[in-house]
């Protein structure tokens, strides 16, 4: 048998043709605009083979460092994304998209799962103490994440030093990572938790540990590689549809980036495992408020673009708004196809709004 065998091709990985052809376009400078839609395409397999390869040595590594290597490597194609972005010069691009992941993640993914999990099973139960606990942690990650803004907003017209909101941001990031940290030990030592996942049933792995350190080099190469020509588009396209970089950044590039991972965790509420597919929900939520969002921030001092944590104001009523409403849903234990149509209908409500936001 081959090391990737007909067996491990999804149709998801038909998407991979969009990966020459996108290379090719941006060689011979073809249209902006067919140039994002095929980077787009091509990013949306690459995000999953690097999900996969993470799982699959996650069986030969065991649960506790499969489960250091989920919670570092789950967002990293959105992570790739948004390091070419700071390096152009596209903050307003990343702090949208920072955001945007978040509450697709809760109002998006969540609602999706609920509602059609919902439909086939009609109240499907999960344990209220998990999901009660990453909610708490979300509504303190979130809360800390919306600091530098906050303070942004509420000290115009004070005399203050020079680059303060700078300073905050850094402050705040250098906490919300030790915060990650010390919620992976503590997580690793017990039960697995949205920081480091437990994960689906432990299965036979159908790739070799070579193997999948092959697929993972090559899809992260892949990844740096489009998202090159993704963001050096980027202008052109808002151009060309009259978009906004804050809503391709809020909207399209989480989606980009977590599409596969969006996936699953619909697939597996069709399963009935809503603690699973809550658990990708919120363990999404908090990568990208604990881990994603501080990188970000001091790696962009190595670009020469400085990255603060200002969001504007509308941009912290949807994230407050979104983080409540799924604390809410967490709180009884059990969901149904009814809040997963109110989650989805919260988020193209906030979508519409997203649109006319000039950025």
């Amino acid at each position: 048998m081959t090391a990737l065998s007909l067996r491990s091709i999804k149709p998801l990985h038909y998407l991979l043709l969009a990966l020459p052809v996108a290379i090719l376009g941006s060689l011979l400078h073809w249209n902006p605009l067919f140039n994002f839609v095929v980077a787009c395409a091509g990013l949306i397999p690459l995000a999953e083979l690097i999900g996969e390869a993470t799982e699959q040595l996650a069986v030969f590594t065991g649960p506790k460092i499969g489960g250091l290597l989920n919670a570092t490597l789950g967002n990293a194609a959105e992570l790739i994304i948004t390091l070419v972005a700071i390096r152009a010069g596209l903050l307003d691009l990343v702090k949208a998209s920072i955001t945007g992941s978040i509450i697709g993640n809760l109002l998006l993914v969540m609602g999706a799962s609920l509602l059609f999990g919902g439909l086939r099973h009609g109240t499907q139960t999960f344990h209220r103490g998990h999901a009660a606990t990453n909610s708490t942690l979300l509504v303190l990650a979130v809360l800390a994440l919306c600091v530098p803004s906050i303070f942004n907003h509420t000290s115009t017209g004070l005399a203050l030093p020079t680059r303060t909101v700078e300073s905050i941001s850094l402050g705040v990031a250098g906490v919300m990572i030790v915060l990650y940290a010390l919620g992976l030990i503590y997580s690793l030592r017990s039960a697995g938790t949205a920081l480091a996942p437990a994960g689906a049933e432990a299965a036979a792995p159908h790739w070799s540990r070579r193997t999948a350190l092959i697929v993972l080099a090559l899809a992260t190469l892949a990844v740096v590689w489009l998202s090159e020509i993704l963001v050096e588009s980027v202008e052109p396209v808002t151009a060309a549809l009259g978009l906004s970089e804050f809503f391709l950044g809020i909207i399209l590039i989480p989606i980009i980036g977590n599409v596969a991972e969006h996936l699953v965790a619909v697939e597996v509420s069709l399963k009935n495992k809503m603690d699973l597919s809550l658990e990708i929900a919120l363990g999404s939520s908090l990568q990208i408020a604990l881990f994603v969002a501080p990188v970000l921030v001091f790696a962009s001092l190595l670009f020469g673009h400085e990255l603060n944590l200002v969001f504007n104001q509308f941009e912290l009523l949807a994230l407050i708004g979104a983080v409540a409403i799924s604390a809410l849903v967490a709180s009884d234990g059990e969901t149904n196809w009814l809040e997963g149509a109110q989650l989805l209908g919260v988020y193209i409500i906030l979508g519409v709004a997203f649109f006319f936001i000039p950025g």
